[in-house]
């Protein structure tokens, strides 16, 4: 039996992600596809079926989310209570910085592809190997982007073998950390928006129930209840309204 060797897998997945390739990587919440140049997000997106309304998700340590985040303290506080006191996976979408050096190189396509009214959206504190690799991006001033590991609209994969042989064809390195934690869910990570001391639920994703509970207790914010899958597969609530106490 040999151990994980989480700090030589995220040294693959960057130096192939730095060369122009595509990624694989496991997180809490699921298996996600990974490019660190534009022509990767776009095979990612044409492999996918993916429209282009869709937005990626961009892989980010808190370090880096406190600096290209634009957020008053009640947010950012609302994003750390999650993320770093309940250690629970999240996805942040919230204005920022244009004009950050992680950003400013990007080009418009990709920018365009990963942006939407004004915000920018990241995945956060979703695992060890996904912390390393957050790390050698931000050291080395790579973004990093991509979306789940599936064609679009059927559902996370939780598991490298439930994954459409198509996108693993195109991937370069794909890392098998087999079933992921939070597959009991069987939805990706939860998306909120953040901004002016307010949150409001994009995507119900996993441990949508325990993110609940924190803002309501922590900051007396109440969101929309689950509809329960049978109602609402996708998770996605852009239609609800939130309401903060």
């Amino acid at each position: 039996m040999t151990r994980l060797n989480i700090k030589d897998d995220a040294q693959r997945i960057f130096d192939a992600l730095a060369l122009g390739g595509i990624a694989i990587i496991p997180n809490d919440a699921g298996y996600a596809m990974m490019g660190g140049s534009a022509e990767a997000i776009r095979r990612i997106f044409v492999a996918k079926g993916r429209g282009e309304h869709k937005r990626n998700a961009m892989m980010c340590s808190m370090e880096m989310q406190r600096e290209l985040h634009v957020l008053d303290a009640r947010c950012q506080d609302m994003i750390e209570m999650i993320t770093q006191d309940y250690n629970l996976t999240l996805g942040a979408v919230a204005a920022f910085r244009p004009e950050h050096p992680m950003l400013a190189k990007l080009d418009p396509v990709t920018l365009a592809a990963s942006t939407g009214k004004g915000t920018l959206g990241m995945l956060l504190n979703a695992g060890k190997l996904f912390d390393e690799v957050c790390r050698l991006s931000r050291e080395a001033g790579l973004p990093i982007f991509g979306s789940s590991a599936n064609l679009t609209g059927t559902g996370p994969r939780f598991r490298v073998e439930d994954i459409p042989q198509e996108l693993i064809d195109i991937a370069d390195v794909v890392i098998d950390y087999g079933l992921r934690k939070y597959h009991t869910y069987q939805r990706s990570a939860t998306i909120l928006r953040f901004g002016n001391g307010n949150v409001e639920a994009v995507r119900i994703g996993s441990c949508y129930e325990l993110i609940c509970d924190v803002l309501k207790r922590h900051f007396d914010v109440e969101l929309p209840a689950d509809p329960g899958r049978a109602a609402n597969a996708s998770g996605h609530l852009e239609e609800f309204a939130f309401r903060t106490a």
